[in-house]
C-alpha cells in the first residue's frame, strides 16, 4: 500500500491529510499464481480464549517433516515474487547499483584516544574482517587515516608507529571461517584486551583474554557463554558473567589474571526471572553489578526501582551497608534526561523537550549535601548542533580524564557525524561523516577546520535553540537538496499525533505525490529518524518519508 500526502495551497491548519494511493490497475500476469501454504489447523487456549492457528506448524523448528513443507512453500513463494516482479527487473538493477554506490566503504573507524594511546580498527585489501590496531599519540600526533603512514610505519621518523592487536581474520580460523565479537574491553593499565567471540558450532560466546605486549592468547581465564565483563584492580583482575542453558545471565566470576587458581564465584542469582550484568565506572574505582527483571531493575548496592530516568550520588568513603544514596537532580516531565556521561570534570547530558534534542555540559562538581535540584537550575552550556537533530548518542569515551567526549549525532537530513566536543571550551570537531553529495567519505582526523565556538552567553538554557549556530554547511547537512518540516496530525480518536517529513526540495510535494510512511509506538520511545542512503533514490524521484511518532 502506498500512501498520499496532499498538500494544500493554503492552509491554516498545522496537518496533513493523509489518503489511500491507489495504483492504476495492471492486468494479472498471466503466469504467476499466489501459492497457498497448507493448513493444519491447531487450538490454542490462553487467559480462558481459545483460538485456532493453521499455520502455527511454520514454527515446529524441530519437526523435519514441517520444516520440508516449509522450504517447498518458501521456494514456490520466491518464484512468484520472480515472476511478479519480473518486469520491474530493470529498475530494480538500477536501484541496488545506486544503493551499492552509497554505501560507505570505512577503511578505518576513526581514532578514538584513550590514555597515550590511540585505538582503531582497519580492514586489509582482500580480508573480510577487520583488524584491531593502536598508535601511541606522542609517535604521530597528527593522525590522518593508516594510509599514512603505510603499514604503520613512520618513514620520516623510521619508527614502526601501528600495533596490531587482533587480526578478526585469523579469530574466524579459530572459530570456523566465521568471526562475530560481542565485548571487547581493553584493561585500564592497557595491557590486556579481554574480548567475546562467537561459536557457531555451539552457539554461545566465548571469552579470551589476549596479552598486547606479546601478542599471545592467556591461558586463562577462558570461559564459555559469557555475557558481561569488567575490569578490576587496575587491570590486574577480570570479572565476568556466564549464562545458564537458557541464556540466563546468573553467575559471576573472578578471575585474577596470571594465576593459575580456579576462577572464584563471586554471586550466582538462583531466581529463573532475574538477569545479572555488571559494569566498571568509568575511573575502574567499582565495578556495579545490576539485576534486571520483566518488572524492574535495581542496583544492587542501591535497592531502588528504576521507573525512569534519574541521578544518584553517594559519598566514595561511606562504610554504610546499604549505602546511602541521595538524587542529585529532581524528575521534570517536561525535559527528558536520554542519556548521561561523565568525566572527571564534567557532566556530559542529552536531555529531549518534546522532540527536541540538545547536548550540554554542566561543570563539576554538582551542588551536593543541598538536596536535588531541578535541572533548569543547573550552569548547563548547550552545545552546536546542526538542524533537525533526531538522535544523539554517546560514544565510547573511556578517558575518564578527558574533557573531549564523542558524540554520533543523526538527523533526518544529515548523515551520521561522529562528533568530538570539547566540553572545556565548547568546541566540536567533526571526526567522520559521509558526503552523500559525491559518493565518497569525508574523513577528518586531528584538524580544527571545522571548530566552532559557541560563547557562554548564547548557551544558558533560557534558549537552547541559540546553541544552533548558522553553521550547518560545516555538518555536511544535505539541507540544501531536502527538506525536513514537522506537522501535528489528528488521529481517528482525536489524539495528535506528530509527523516529520522528509522530501526533495526540487519536488516540494503541493500536490498528491507516492510516499512511505513509518510508524511504530512504545514505551514513550521516538522512532529512528537518521539519515538512510537508501531512500535517496525514492527522494530523488519525488516521494516523500514520513515517521509518525505515534507515542
Amino acid at each position: 500500500m502506498h500512501l498520499l500526502f496532499r498538500f494544500p495551497a493554503v492552509t491554516r491548519r498545522n496537518y496533513l491529510v493523509l489518503r489511500h494511493y491507489k495504483t492504476a490497475k495492471k492486468p494479472p500476469f498471466p503466469t504467476a499464481t499466489p501459492p497457498k501454504a497448507p493448513k493444519k489447523p491447531q487450538n490454542f487456549s490462553f487467559h480462558g480464549i481459545t483460538w485456532e492457528d493453521p499455520y502455527s506448524w511454520m514454527s515446529s523448528l524441530n519437526d523435519k517433516v514441517a520444516m520440508r513443507h516449509m522450504d517447498v512453500y518458501m521456494e514456490q513463494e520466491e518464484k512468484y515474487t520472480e515472476a511478479v516482479m519480473s518486469d520491474s527487473e530493470r529498475i530494480v538493477n538500477k536501484l541496488h547499483f545506486e544503493m551499492a554506490s552509497r554505501v560507505p566503504f570505512e577503511l578505518s573507524t576513526p581514532p578514538l584516544r584513550w590514555g597515550p594511546w590511540l585505538y582503531y580498527r582497519r580492514v586489509e585489501e582482500g580480508k573480510p574482517y577487520p583488524v584491531l590496531c593502536r598508535r601511541l599519540a606522542s609517535l604521530h600526533d597528527d593522525f590522518i587515516s593508516h594510509k599514512y603512514p603505510p603499514a604503520g610505519f613512520d618513514f620520516t621518523t623510521g619508527k614502526t608507529v601501528e600495533q596490531k592487536l587482533v587480526d578478526y581474520n585469523q579469530e574466524a580460523e579459530r572459530f570456523g571461517g566465521y568471526a562475530y565479537e560481542e565485548l571487547s574491553e581493553v584493561s585500564p593499565n592497557h595491557h590486556f584486551l579481554a574480548y567475546t567471540m562467537y561459536d557457531k558450532d555451539n552457539g554461545y560466546f566465548k571469552l579470551s583474554v589476549r596479552n598486547l605486549n606479546s601478542g599471545s592468547l592467556c591461558s586463562k581465564p577462558q570461559a564459555d557463554r559469557v555475557s558481561n565483563l569488567a575490569w578490576a584492580k587496575d587491570g590486574q583482575a577480570l570479572l565476568y558473567v556466564v549464562t545458564d542453558e537458557k541464556m540466563r545471565p546468573y553467575r559471576i566470576y573472578y578471575s585474577l589474571i596470571g594465576s593459575t587458581d580456579d576462577d572464584v564465584l563471586l554471586l550466582e542469582e538462583s531466581d529463573e526471572n532475574v538477569h545479572i550484568s555488571i559494569r566498571h565506572t568509568k575511573d575502574f574505582k567499582f565495578v556495579t553489578v545490576n539485576t534486571l527483571s520483566p518488572t524492574s531493575s535495581k542496583l544492587i548496592h542501591c535497592g531502588q526501582s528504576v521507573d525512569y530516568h534519574y541521578l544518584l550520588s553517594s559519598p566514595e568513603d561511606t562504610h554504610s551497608n546499604p549505602r546511602k544514596w541521595e538524587e542529585v537532580i529532581v524528575d521534570d516531565p517536561t525535559l527528558v534526561i536520554e542519556d548521561v556521561d561523565f568525566s572527571d570534570k564534567y557532566l556530559a547530558l542529552i536531555v529531549r523537550e518534546n522532540q527536541n534534542f540538545q547536548l550540554c555540559s554542566v561543570r563539576l562538581p554538582l551542588p551536593f549535601g543541598k538536596g536535588a535540584v531541578k535541572l533548569r537550575k543547573l550552569d548547563m552550556q548547550f552545545l552546536s548542533l546542526p538542524k533537525h537533530v533526531c538522535q544523539i548518542s554517546p560514544g565510547p569515551n573511556y578517558d575518564f580524564f578527558s574533557s573531549v567526549m564523542r558524540f554520533i549525532i543523526s538527523s533526518p537530513v544529515m548523515p551520521d557525524a561522529v562528533v568530538d566536543y570539547d566540553l572545556a571550551t565548547c568546541r566540536w570537531n567533526i571526526i567522520q561523516q559521509q558526503n552523500m553529495l559525491h559518493d565518497r567519505t569525508r574523513i577528518l582526523y586531528g584538524t580544527n577546520s571545522s571548530s566552532v565556538t559557541v560563547e557562554p552567553s548564547d548557551a544558558r538554557y533560557s534558549s537552547p535553540m541559540h546553541a544552533n549556530l548558522e553553521d550547518d554547511h560545516l555538518w555536511n547537512d544535505l539541507s540544501e537538496f531536502y527538506a525536513c518540516e514537522q506537522y501535528v496530525v489528528p488521529s481517528f480518536d482525536g489524539v495528535l499525533i506528530p509527523l516529520t517529513i522528509v522530501f526533495a526540495r526540487e519536488n516540494k510535494p503541493k500536490d498528491e505525490k507516492p510516499g512511505i510512511l513509518l510508524g511504530h509506538g512504545a514505551y514513550g520511545e521516538l522512532l529512528d529518524k537518521r539519515w538512510r542512503s537508501e531512500f535517496k533514490s525514492l527522494l530523488d524521484r519525488g516521494w516523500v518519508i514520513a515517521y509518525a511518532d505515534v507515542r
